[in-house]
């Protein structure tokens, strides 16, 4: 009879804070910069320099916790893990083993198999490392040590997760936490969120948990899930021919689609650790805590129930909107002012993406105000102008935060309302086409697009659509 085999499956993600120095020192803590420019003495380790704890790691890291249901350690201390590399100056890194700075969190995921509590064992806060680059071409390797110093949480989770999907949940779930703290913006391709994932294989049935494997850094879902199948497949074939797993660090391969051994895994004891001499221990007192827990923000869970009671909008509309804090607070301004969600919903999801797409922006890089988007929607509502015409005036105030109405009064853009005029341009288009009337009386009904679009441009874009389509059927079928 065939063995069955059971997974458990173990997170430990680092996550790079947004702050805008480093953990230790007042070096810029920003992205992409020149290599080996954001660097100070602290920082490349050396002899003789101090770190000096930043506040606003701890504030993030404590809301962090608080919003995974965590406990506040309020007496913690900082310790050394010793290890020689090259992008680690220092020869240790400044981390948390003894005293995390959160403990005894809980994330609620949801899946096909249903709903899950998945228990967080800590979050604790570290210095990152700097970054080795390698020159296949010319055989050399080059250090980076700009990021040496940004600061990091790292939450590790018990091995309770199952599967892929299941894990996938929890980090899209965690993500969007942080991010809604403004604590970090999670980029797992920009490497400010890192997943390592920890995975063991045993007979199902047995209590144990099987020897794991760790794999690091994976960078996409894409990968996460490829890694776990791959691993687990991996690991169940050995079992099952009754060999043994070894207890290591390996890297996945996304393209080959196999995973590779980097070294033994290490234990505690081999990094020597021991309480940090330079930094004194971190107290936190409850009215700070409180602080921290009056600053937390709606997050994205109950923002979909709280849009489901009071926006008539499809699911889809809200789950799309709630996937970024800032478009979805811009969304509830828009709606509020203009008093009309869908629409409001709808200028965002497909014109402002458009265009941030095109222009390869942020959200939060956005120029224009909800104020402006909801004057807009109330001229269109009001048939001032027509839909055309409030697309070009949003690509200007996309631009410039251009005010909408003073936009289209300067311009001339308001549309065509004049009974006399549209009945005038109506006439023009059907005189200059006797075939294409000959087409309609005919029964080519598609022909109306025709006249509708002429008519149009015999308006300079500034008629209304419907009006114009209900003017032409009435004056064709008079030939009938």
């Amino acid at each position: 009879m065939e063995k069955k085999y059971e997974t458990a499956i173990g997170l430990e993600i680092h996550v790079e804070l947004s702050t805008k120095t480093k953990i230790f020192c007042s070096c810029p803590a920003s992205f992409g910069e020149e290599p080996n420019t954001n660097i100070c003495p602290v920082c490349t380790g050396m002899p003789g320099t101090l770190p000096v704890l930043n506040k606003k790691a701890v504030e993030y890291a404590i809301a962090v916790g608080l919003g995974t249901g965590c406990s506040i350690t309020q007496y913690s201390k900082f310790d050394r893990k010793n290890y020689f590399y090259p992008d680690n100056p220092q020869n240790y890194q400044i981390t948390q083993l003894y005293m995390p700075i959160c403990t005894k969190g809980t994330l609620e995921i949801e899946t096909k198999g249903g709903v899950k509590h998945i228990s967080i064992r800590e979050i604790h806060l570290e210095e990152d490392a700097g970054k080795l680059f390698h020159d296949q071409e010319t055989h050399s390797s080059f250090v980076d040590y700009n990021r040496s110093g940004i600061p990091l949480i790292e939450i590790v989770t018990e091995p309770q997760m199952e599967n892929g999907e299941e894990v996938i949940a929890f980090i899209k779930k965690l993500k969007f936490i942080i991010q809604y703290l403004g604590a970090s913006d999670c980029k797992l391709q920009e490497g400010s969120m890192r997943v390592d994932v920890n995975l063991s294989v045993r007979e199902a049935g047995i209590k144990e948990l099987g020897v794991r494997t760790e794999m690091k850094n994976l960078n996409s879902f894409k990968a996460i899930e490829r890694a776990i199948e791959g691993e687990r497949e991996r690991q169940q074939k050995i079992l099952s021919q009754g060999g043994r797993i070894i207890q290591e660090t390996r890297r996945w391969d996304d393209e080959k689609g196999l995973s590779f051994a980097m070294r033994g895994k290490e234990d505690a004891k081999d990094y020597r650790y021991f309480p940090d001499p330079d930094l004194a221990p971190l107290l936190i007192s409850n009215e700070w805590i409180e602080e921290m827990k009056e600053r937390q923000p709606e997050f994205r869970t109950e923002k979909i129930a709280r849009y489901k009671r009071e926006y008539s909008i499809p699911d889809y509309d809200i789950e799309w909107l709630t996937e970024n804090k800032y478009l979805a607070d811009f969304f509830e301004k828009t709606a509020e002012l203009c008093r009309n969600p869908k629409k409001a919903a709808n200028w965002i999801m497909v014109e402002t993406m458009h265009l941030l797409k095109e222009k390869e922006m942020e959200p939060k890089e956005l120029k224009y105000s909800p104020e402006n988007l909801a004057k807009l929607i109330g001229m269109v509502d009001k048939k001032v102008i027509n839909g055309d015409k409030a697309k070009e005036v949003f690509a200007h105030m996309f631009e410039q935060n251009t005010d909408p109405e003073k936009y289209v009064e300067e311009n001339g853009l308001k549309a065509v309302r004049d009974e006399r005029i549209l009945q005038e341009a109506v006439e023009e288009v059907i005189a200059g086409n006797p075939k294409s009337v000959e087409d309609f009386i005919r029964g080519k009904e598609k022909v109306l697009g025709f006249f509708v679009g002429q008519t149009m441009k015999v308006l300079k874009g500034r008629g209304d659509p419907e009006r114009i389509t209900q003017l032409l059927k009435e004056r064709l079928k008079e030939g009938l």
